[in-house]
Parts: structure tokens; sequence; C-alpha cells
């Protein structure tokens, strides 16, 4: 009881001291309104909020009356300046010297109307004046007064920064290399727009037209990147072309780009670091002769080393390539006794998914069965209806599943890219499985299946099974664990970009991998799935792989005796051991190629001192990934270099074979820039002038220089490039800047 009369007591206060706070703001109020208080009070209007169960005052707010909000009555002054001189409320600059407009229902438009508040409101003031253009036409009035006011109290004109010559220069070529490091995420267009220019002009910058960025300032910002580009080829010992996009296949025809695509071709340098060398535009539709690639490749190593004998042409001890085991490849290494061409590995795992697709008796089941479900469940109306709503049950929502062109026949089926539209059937049957299963139980579908009995059994048959039998569900999902650890691998190399001396372990984690997924799986044909591996890792093998395997000290083991580490010639078979000798004799060359392999013997008896070979061996963990690395990747090259000088030839062969890059990918992506291809196989070369086509290849060159520097090989730019239409090629042509 005292508890209640004590509430009652406080409730009578709070009522007291709110209602005395509405009495004294209606108070100062209407002497504002009079001429004899703040501006701010004829927007402004308090209100007094009752309790409607006990009908004491509650609370006071302040409602403006431009816009409807409500706000706090403890600052009046405060709430005037926050929601109306700031530009907050959305009425004041259009309406504030006219008066407040007509007023709805408080408790329709606040967030107070579920309150158990009652509203009590004040008189209306006196309606608004009626304007010629009828009660709303309050637009033209209010632009009156706001002319009148500028007359009154006229702004100040801002003070524009004033900048030297110095630096206003700096300043536009920071942005001009912006522009160019952007390439294909800003247009030239962008420099005309209205708003950047007023925004130029706001930090004290000229206007800048498309054309000083397109002329001398882009020919003077390219050669300062191609001298510094070739500046560091030259003071490197040697060095790797590296050309990716031979094989590549547009997987999308969304610009009806045919199957254009773009060949990069770059240096990579002892150090770790790679350096861009140019694009070149072909078509993919019909194959390229291995003449002409074999005349790019050569004549892109004859341009990196000058012609004038800057650098000698033996400086370019190898290209990597994705073209398998290309004639081109092969001709250049023959007439060149120093150089190791290479087949991209990233390359032979991709292709090594359409050997399965091709040669293995699994992969032809689960693709023409998951064909036969899919076609079943999307056909036919009532029995997709269902799959719909049991996919809504089990998932939350629903999804077609994906079919291939009514026209494929196995025949065609084995041409399709796995990876693209026949894996994304797999995958959708595959995580499908449980409304499929109770689509299969449900009455519509027996009712729907009355139509074709034959099918409907077999479709039952298959992924319910029988007495047991999983085997539909079972391969389906073998199927696509197989895929995936390919994948894995692929998508680790093009990250990684593993040196040459990895080549071997990496086919041979993959067997192991594939054998434990024979296990799991219980698939009985293992030596068919290793038979495929086998044929495409001799069909992608290269001597250099086994010698700088058994070369590079970070495959060093250590011997029984624990004194030394040696070489895993034993992991090598014969004939890979008859390879490294010649490899080694053709790449010494002349009377010395004994002597280096004389000094292949002591090292494969020899081995390395334990104490570089662990130095060398050393691993960290990193800290973006979790994985451990090798701490210094260098290290391998250098102890060659300083400790083992005594090996004299096969030193030099060893410092260069095991620097060797195994991939080709993972540095540019301009293939995904659509709007480029789509250029490139429009009018083309032929449709635009030659001088806009340069334009376009110098940017390319800046930006692709830029991104190495910063090392930045797949960034958030280059995700919104593939989904990107503005590409700076497309505009340095429709933009009429040649």
């Amino acid at each position: 009881m005292a508890a209640t009369t004590s509430e009652s007591a406080a409730e009578e206060l709070t009522a007291k001291s709110a209602h005395k706070r509405y009495e004294g703001l209606m108070m100062v109020r209407g002497k504002a309104i009079k001429g004899k208080g703040a501006w701010y009070w004829a927007h402004l209007e308090p209100l007094l909020l009752r309790n409607t169960e006990t009908g004491l005052p509650k609370a006071v707010k302040l409602r403006c009356s431009l816009c409807d909000a409500v706000f706090s009555a403890s600052n009046p002054s405060r709430t005037a300046s926050e929601h109306l001189k700031r530009g907050t409320c959305p009425n004041f600059n259009t309406f504030s010297s006219v008066s407040p407009r007509k007023r709805t229902s408080f408790a329709a438009t606040t967030s107070f109307q579920a309150l158990p508040l009652a509203v009590v409101k004040h008189p209306p003031p006196p309606p608004p004046p009626v304007l010629s253009g009828g009660k709303d036409d309050l637009g033209a009035l209010a632009m009156l007064e706001d002319s009148v006011k500028k007359l009154k109290s006229p702004k100040i004109a801002s003070v524009r920064p004033i900048l030297t010559k110095a630096q206003i220069e700096t300043a536009v070529d920071h942005l001009a290399d912006w522009v160019y490091e952007s390439c294909g995420s800003i247009s030239f267009s962008s420099l005309d727009h209205p708003k950047f220019r007023s925004f130029l002009a706001q930090v004290g910058l000229p206007a800048i037209s498309r054309g000083e960025f397109a002329g001398a300032r882009l020919d003077a910002r390219f050669k300062e990147v191609k001298a510094e580009s070739e500046a560091r080829i030259r003071d490197a010992m040697f060095f790797q072309v590296a050309s990716d996009g031979w094989k590549w296949k547009p997987k999308s025809r969304h610009y009806n780009c045919g199957d254009e695509n773009v060949v990069n071709l770059s240096v990579n340098l002892p150090n770790g670091t790679s350096l861009y060398t140019k694009a070149l535009f072909l078509s993919a539709s019909s194959s390229v002769p291995s003449k002409y690639a074999e005349d790019v490749l050569w004549d892109t190593i004859t341009t990196i080393c000058g012609g004038g004998g800057s650098v000698p042409p033996h400086q370019c001890v190898g290209i990597v390539s994705d073209k398998f085991k290309s004639k081109a490849l092969k001709n250049l290494e023959s007439q060149n006794h120093w150089m190791v061409n290479l087949a991209c590995q990233h390359q032979a795992f991709i292709t090594l998914i359409k050997d399965f697709n091709e040669e293995l008796g699994l992969f032809k089941n689960v693709v023409e069965n998951c064909v036969k479900l899919v076609n079943f469940i999307t056909h036919k109306s009532p029995i997709r209806n269902t799959f719909h709503k049991y996919q809504l049950q089990e998932y939350g929502h629903t999804w077609l599943l994906r079919v291939l062109p009514p026209s494929t026949q196995r025949e065609s089926i084995k041409g399709l890219d796995f990876e693209g539209l026949v894996c994304a059937m797999v995958e959708d049957v595959l995580r499908s499985s449980r409304a499929l299963e109770l689509t299969l139980l449900d009455e519509s579908f027996k009712s729907a299946s009355l139509e074709d009995p034959a099918a409907a059994r077999e479709i039952e048959r298959m992924v319910r099974g029988g007495g047991g039998d999983t085997g539909f569900w079972n391969d389906l999902e073998a199927t696509h664990s197989l895929v995936n650890i390919v994948k894995g691998m692929a998508h680790e190399i093009e990250s990684e970009r593993p040196l040459v001396g990895q080549c071997l372990p990496l086919w041979d984690e993959l067997r192991k991998k594939v054998r434990d997924w024979c296990s799991k799986f219980r698939i009985p044909e293992e030596e068919s799935v290793q038979k495929v591996i086998q044929t495409r890792f001799e069909k992608n093998y290269h001597p250099a792989w086994a010698a700088a395997y058994v070369l590079d000290p970070l495959y060093l083991l250590r011997d029984t005796s624990g004194k030394k580490y040696l070489p895993p010639f034993k992991s090598l078979s014969q004939e890979q051991e008859k390879d490294v000798n010649r490899l080694i004799t053709r790449l010494v060359g002349g009377d010395e190629a004994h002597v280096a392999l004389m000094e292949l013997m002591k090292w494969r008896t020899d081995g390395l001192d334990p104490v570089y070979a662990r130095a060398v061996q050393m691993k960290e963990r990193d800290a973006v990934t979790g994985k451990m690395r090798v701490a210094n990747p260098q290290s391998s090259r250098l102890v060659w270099e300083t400790h083992l000088n005594e090996f004299k030839w096969l030193g030099k062969i060893a410092v260069r074979l095991i620097f060797l890059h195994a991939t080709s990918c993972g540095l540019f992506k301009w293939n995904n820039n659509w709007s480029l291809l789509r250029w490139v196989c429009g009018d083309g070369y032929g449709g635009h002038s030659r001088i806009a086509l340069e334009r376009a290849e110098k940017i390319m060159y800046i930006a692709a220089h830029s991104k190495l520097e910063r090392r930045d090989f797949s960034s958030e730019e280059e995700k919104e490039a593939e989904s990107s239409d503005i590409d700076i090629v497309a505009a340095l042509v429709s933009e009429n800047l040649a």
C-alpha cells in the first residue's frame, strides 16, 4: 500500500513538472510569434503527452510544423540548430519563410501512436495566405523570399585555394596515374562530367581535357615505366618469359564476343618479381598455327633483349606457356640449347578434369543419370512443383536444376567443359538430394508418373535405390569430390605459382589424394583413374622437373648418418635420371658438359651441409592462410651462388633451373574484362585507328606495371572489372580520342 502511494505521488510530481514546462514553452512561443522571441518558434510546436490510463501529463515534446518530426523539449535552441539550420529538415529551405503547411494528426504521423499516451494540442495558427496558383502553390513565393534574403545578407564568396604551378602539376600527375592504373574502372568520359569539373574547381585545379591524359602525358608515363622495366631486366642475371592465354576459352556469350581472348606476355626475374610485357589479341575460334606462336614468342624475347645487344638473347633461359607441348616451344628449345620451355601446370590440372569426363566410365554414368533425372523433374510441371515445395521445406528457397541443351547427346557431352554446365548440373542434383527423395515419395509424383511409368520406375530405382543400394548417390558424390580435389589443387597452383622443382611432388600429391578418394568411395577402378593421371602427366612432363627437383636444396633428405643432406635421386625413375644427365649436357654444351656431369655425381654423394640445408628448408606459418611456408624462398638459389661455389658448371645450371616458374597464370586477367573483348571482336583492328590501339596498349602496360609493383594479383579491383561494362580501351575508341 505504501508503495502504491509513493508511485502515485511520483506520478503527480511528474505531471506537475510536465504541465509547468508545457505552459512555459507555450508562453515563450506566443511571444516569439509576436516578434519578441527566437525565430525558430515559428516552426517548433510544444506538445503535452498524457498517460491514457491516468490522464495525467506524462512528457513534453517539440514537433516540427514543417515535417512533423518530434523531438525532446529539453533544449529547443539545440533542436533548432541541428534540425533546421543544419538542413536535416527536408522542408526548411523551401518553406522556412512561409506559414506552416496543413498539419496531419500527430497520432497518425509519429512513432508515439503505439504508446498509451494522449496528445494535447494548442489551437492552430492562422491559415496560410491563398496564392494565385492555388493553396499549395508555395514554390514561387519561397523562391522570391530566398532572393530577398540573399539581397539582405549576401554570402561572402567562397575563397578557392591558390595552388602553385608545381602543386597543380603534381596533382594532375597523381590523377593521371590513378586513371591509367585503374585500367577498365575509370572512363575518360568521367573527366568531362560536370560534377568532376566542379570538384577540380573547388580544390583549385584547372579543367582537364581527355586529350591531355591521352596524349603527351600518357606517352611520358609509358616511357618512364618501360625504361624502369628494361633497367630491371638488364640488371637481372637471367629471366623467363611467361605466356598465358593461348588455351583460354570464354565461359559466357553475354557480350557476343565469340571466342576472342587475350594472350598475356610477361617476364619472371630471379628475385621473384615479374614484369609485364604486352598483350596480344587473338581469336580462339580457330586454332593458332604453331609457327605463329613460335614467331610471337621469339619476337617477344628479341624485343626484350633490345636487338642492339644491350641484353644478350641467352639471358632468356626459358618460356612457360599454357600451350601444351606446343611445337613452338620444342622448336625454340632445340634452336637455343640454353632454354627450358615448360607447359603450365595450372592448365594441366584443369585439362585433367576434361580427361576424367572423357575417359572414366564413372563420369559417363553420373552425367547420363543426372541428365535423365533433371529432365524428368524439370520438364513435367506437376513433378517440378512438388520438387519446389520440398526445396522450400528443406532449404528455405527454390531453384531450377540446370539442364543441358536438349540436343546434347553423349558424344557432345564429352566435348563439354565439365567445369561449366555439366559440373553445375551435378552440383544442383547433389545439393537437392533430400528434396528429390521426398518428391519421389509424394502422391503427386505417382500420379504424374502414369504418363511415363517406365521412366518413372527407372528414376525411382536410381534415386531411392533398392536393397540398400546407394550407387547413384555414392557415384555422384565421388565424381563431385574428385573434381573438387583437382580444382582445389589447380586453385593453389594459380595462387601460389610453384617453381619447376615442385612439379614432381605436385603430381605425387595428386596420386596420393586419388588413392584416398578411391578408398573412401569404394571405387574399384583406381587403376583406370591413375592411368588417366599418368597419361596427362606424361603429356605435360619435362626433364627439367626431375633436374630441378634433385638440384633444389629445398628437397634434400637427411641421410642415415645424419651428417649430410642428399638429393632425392631415389624418388626418380631410371628414365628420369637419364633425363637429368641429358638436360644438363644440353644446357652446358661444349667440352664443359662432362665436367658438369662429374659435379653432379659429387652433388649426389656429398649433398649439402646440414646447417645450410635446414636453413633453406626452414618454414614459418603464413599469417593470412595459416599454412606453413618456406621462410626464405630465395635461399635455394642463394646457396648455390655463395656456399656451393665449388660446383662451377653445375651451379650455373642449378640457379637457373630452380628459379623457373611452373605456371604462367595468376598475374593478369584481361580476359575477364568483357568490354575490352567486345571492342576487339567488333570493329577491332580494322574499324579503329592504330593510334587508339597503341594508346590502349600503353594504358594496359602502365596498369599491369602498377599491379605488379603492389603485388596485387587478384584484388577487389579485378573482381569489379569482371562485372563492369566500362573499359578504358572501349573508352579510347568510342570517345574518338584518336
